[in-house]
């Protein structure tokens, strides 16, 4: 293994400081020429969307949010062994519409 650049580099000489500089110029060239690439990069790209340009809401109106309650999709107790469940026996049906929309209230304690 030829470790004489490494040692060169190392030695308090001006062959060192000599690479240490040049290495130095060399990464600051690509670093200069990375940005270059990225401002011609940028060029490329389309321009962003005039306001004109920006989707408009629908006639109707925007957007409310909709609530609903859901019934609940209870976790199938284990047997009596006390093996536990795979995913393949939980059932990965979705939860239906409950009929009862109104909202659970927990302020009502016994």
């Amino acid at each position: 293994m030829n470790t004489t650049l490494a040692q060169t580099a190392a030695a308090a000489s001006g062959a060192g400081m000599a690479v240490i500089v040049v290495l130095g110029v060399l990464i600051t060239v690509m670093l200069v020429w990375a940005v270059r690439l990225g401002i011609g990069v940028r060029r490329r790209e389309p321009a962003p969307p005039r306001p004109a340009e920006q989707p408009t809401p629908p006639a109707s109106g925007p957007v409310h949010e909709e609530r609903e309650v859901r019934e609940p999709n209870e976790v199938p107790r284990a047997g009596d062994g006390g093996e536990r469940l795979d995913p393949h026996q939980l059932g990965g049906g979705p939860s239906r519409r409950s009929a009862d929309q109104s909202r659970p209230r927990f302020d009502d304690r016994p």
